[in-house]
Formats: C-alpha cells, sequence, structure tokens
C-alpha cells in the first residue's frame, strides 16, 4: 500500500523558512515524478513544485519562484520542500503527490497518490 507522509508544517512569521518532508513507502520511490500541491480555503488546489521522475528537472508556480526549493532523496524516498522568504500568501495546507513514470505534471489529476497534508501558517 503506497503512503505519502508530509511532515514539517508549522506557524512562522512572514519572512521566515521552513522545510516540509513527505516520506514515501510502498513504491519504487525513484520511478515516481514527485510534486508538492497547496489548498487555500474555498479555492482549487494549486500547483506548487514538481520534480520529473527521469532528468531531475525542476518546475514551479510563479507565485513561489526563487522562494521555494523542491528536492528528493531517492535513497531515503523522501520529497523535501525548502521554503523561505515565506509571505502570508503562502497560508495552506501543503500535500505531496506521486505520478507513475511521470515527467511532473502541473494538473493535480494526473497524480496517482496523494499525502494527507501539512498546515503551513505565515503571519504577518
Amino acid at each position: 500500500q503506497v503512503q505519502l507522509v508530509e511532515s514539517g508544517g508549522s506557524r512562522v512569521q512572514a519572512g521566515g523558512s521552513l522545510r516540509l518532508s513527505c516520506a514515501a513507502s510502498g513504491l519504487t520511490f525513484s520511478s515516481y515524478a514527485m510534486a508538492w500541491f497547496r489548498d487555500f480555503p474555498e479555492k482549487e488546489r494549486e500547483f506548487v513544485a514538481a520534480m520529473s521522475w527521469t532528468t531531475g528537472r525542476t518546475y514551479y508556480a510563479d507565485s513561489v519562484k526563487g522562494r521555494f526549493t523542491i528536492s528528493r532523496d531517492n535513497a531515503k524516498n523522501t520529497l523535501y520542500l525548502q521554503m523561505n522568504s515565506l509571505k502570508p500568501e503562502d497560508t495552506a495546507v501543503y500535500f505531496c503527490a506521486a505520478q507513475f513514470g511521470g515527467a511532473g505534471s502541473v494538473t493535480s489529476w494526473e497524480y496517482d497518490h496523494w499525502g494527507q497534508g501539512t498546515q503551513v501558517t505565515v503571519s504577518s
């Protein structure tokens, strides 16, 4: 059974940093593109960042480019999201997602597995 478990969410002041982790089990991690999405109240799930399973190429939403960095450690089956220069508008529930054999899509429906989410709150 595939499991994705996010951690690292917290409350932080604007301008601060957080690192989210996503521990994966029950899958061949290196065969999956991985991504981070986030949920805002009463809005559609929003793409944040993704990484291809083959090339390691990364993709970012314009709103986080230059502030967030996605990375993965295939040996540890773990995905990371380093978030710097956080803003109040980054407040959301953050989810990691896995896409078998994917290139790192920006659309949520292309992902096969999801974690339960971790709350990030940025206060001004």
